[in-house]
């Protein structure tokens, strides 16, 4: 079970709660590897909606860099920023927010809940099918066999309520669980890892074979088994033997079964 829990709150009273449960913290603030999933964080590469081939170092950049203010426009140096830090643009500094542009050099500006859906959303979704498969696969397994608390400064998962910010634990809850909401316009969006319809069929041809548990080679890697199958983007967690953990396209993977 997971569960999305603030990271204000003690953590006696979490423990009392959530008895037995494992607790991590997915914030800015966390320790160790899983600040990774923070927004913040500088994984680089992650390309920023409707703009051709640009890159952003965080998800926190795409967002911030890409808003529209009365006294300022895109900031791209919001893209280059690898500092998790001096992200945010307030409208303090730069006067009433107006929405987010569609694209650095679009004309169209996207309001609130439309930018939440066709910009952070892909963005995040972006991160955590290329940069984080080793740390969710860990979050995963504690799953499976107890209660996983994810504390987030925000708590609200609902994409369509605009009176709170949404929360990235909860986006991390509903990828584990399979249900990441709906996100995107992959007809117009140029990003790299949007999947359109054909592209996620032709992914998806021939991960209907496998399935969790079974072991499998790969000429590169070696042999190892499998830990989750993503037949939505067409994607395969592995854990090989002796390389560890890895999540690969099926179409360009060529796993062999071992029988």
């Amino acid at each position: 079970m997971i569960v999305v829990e603030s990271k204000r709150k003690k953590l006696s009273t979490l423990e009392r709660d959530y008895p037995g449960a494992v607790i991590v913290d997915v914030t800015s603030h966390a320790t160790g590897e899983m600040v990774r999933f923070s927004p913040f964080y500088p994984h680089g590469g992650i390309p920023v909606p409707y703009s051709g081939n640009m890159t952003s170092m965080s998800v926190e950049g795409i967002w911030q860099g890409l808003k529209v203010f009365g006294t300022a426009g895109v900031d791209r140096s919001c893209f280059r920023n690898a500092t998790m830090k001096d992200l945010k643009r307030t409208t303090r500094r730069f006067g009433p927010t107006l929405g987010h542009r569609k694209g650095v050099d679009g004309t169209e500006l996207l309001g609130y809940l439309e930018a939440r859906k066709l910009i952070y959303l892909p963005s995040y979704k972006w991160v955590l099918d290329h940069k984080l498969a080793p740390q969710l696969e860990k979050l995963r397994l504690i799953s499976k066999s107890g209660t996983l608390v994810l504390l987030d400064y925000e708590t609200n998962g609902d994409v369509s309520d605009p009176r709170k910010p949404l929360s990235h634990a909860s986006l991390i809850k509903a990828y584990l669980e399979g249900n990441y909401p709906e996100c995107g316009d992959t007809k117009s969006s140029n990003s790299e890892g949007t999947v359109t319809t054909e592209a996620a069929e032709s992914l998806s041809a021939g991960i209907e074979v496998l399935s969790e548990g079974m072991r499998v080679r790969h000429q590169k890697f070696g042999e190892g088994t499998v830990t989750a199958v993503d037949p939505a983007v067409g994607r395969v967690t592995v854990d090989f033997d002796e390389e560890g953990i890895k999540t690969l396209a099926v179409r360009l993977a060529k796993l062999e079964i071992i029988k």
